[in-house]
């Protein structure tokens, strides 16, 4: 199975949270994301019989799974990620992401993450969304309808 977490500082942490905590219930998971922040349970040293991480984008909470080799780097452009989703070149089975709150017409916000984002949760076939107040509504092709969503979870934890 291949799970997609959303990117920067709209990573869904209660989520991630959720997922490393199961983590040792799981097997051959997949981890995929551009660059996150905040912790990353999934690539503990621990739980590396049960979830595989590759990320696209190397940050501070992943370098040290990719430099001893326990974990995955793809060197990719940022503008060809979609592409590789929506074509299924990579497939997602799942895609947690962050979201605002839905508005009056069911219409909720990626905030400050629309780059892979969008093209993540169009293309997998079950998505989770952690909704946060805290989050942003941005303007632009930024939007989902609450009813392409599979599953919500509630958040109040800060944007990091």
């Amino acid at each position: 199975m291949r799970v997609f977490v959303g990117s920067g500082c709209a990573a869904p942490q209660k989520l991630v949270a959720a997922l490393a905590a199961r983590g040792r219930d799981l097997f051959d998971v997949e981890i995929v994301h551009i660059l996150t922040f905040g912790p990353a349970g999934y690539a503990q040293p621990e739980l590396l019989e049960h979830f595989r991480h590759n990320a696209f984008f190397i940050g501070p909470n992943v370098r040290d799974a990719v430099n001893e080799g326990v974990a995955d780097y793809t060197p990719i452009f940022l503008s060809e990620i979609p592409a590789l989703f929506r074509q299924k070149r990579i497939h997602l089975d799942v895609a947690l992401v962050q979201v605002s709150p839905p508005d009056a017409h069911g219409f909720c916000s990626f905030g400050v993450s629309v780059d892979v984002v969008k093209a993540a949760v169009e293309s997998a076939d079950f998505v989770v969304a952690e909704v946060n107040p805290n989050m942003p509504r941005t303007l632009g092709d930024s939007f989902i309808h609450v009813s392409e969503l599979d599953a919500l979870v509630q958040s109040d934890l800060s944007v990091l």
